[in-house]
């Protein structure tokens, strides 16, 4: 819930994240499915300090579904274990959202990095092409606050 430098100097949106009990499967070890809900928390914290969270961009009159969702997973997470989600925005030529995500553990070792891409439609489900100015705007702010 903070705003972090990592040693590339690319910044990112922090949440934290506690592995609950009931996220761990048979072999201890957080089920993977748990992963992309992690990844929506960081990225809905992020979207929602913006006014691009789910519920601001349907006000607008737009919806922004997945199209894609991408997820690398380098270590186990374990129960108790306190892990940092580390969300970014990537700059795109059309109107998608796309943020790009690291957890990492408390040891500081990465867990997973995975990727979400969102299209933009009108509420009825047509394409957006171009970013609607207010949407547009609205990004340029989360954007700038990123140093993207």
């Amino acid at each position: 819930m903070k705003l972090t430098r990592n040693e590339s100097a690319v910044n990112f949106h922090e949440t934290l994240i506690k592995v609950r009990f009931n996220e761990v499967d048979a072999y201890r070890v957080a089920w993977h499915g748990h992963y992309v809900a992690w990844m929506e928390i960081g990225r809905n914290d992020l979207a929602e300090r913006f006014d691009v969270g789910v519920e601001q961009i349907s006000d607008a009159g737009f919806m922004a579904p997945v199209v894609d969702l991408s997820i690398k997973y380098k270590r186990p997470a374990r129960f108790g274990e306190e892990l940092r989600v580390r969300t970014r925005v990537k700059r795109t030529e059309t109107s998608t959202l796309e943020f790009t995500c690291d957890i990492v553990g408390e040891d500081g070792q990465l867990t997973a990095s995975g990727r979400t891409v969102h299209v933009l439609t009108d509420m009825n489900g047509v394409l957006q092409y171009t970013l609607p100015p207010v949407i547009a705007e609205r990004l340029e702010k989360m954007m700038a606050f990123l140093g993207v």
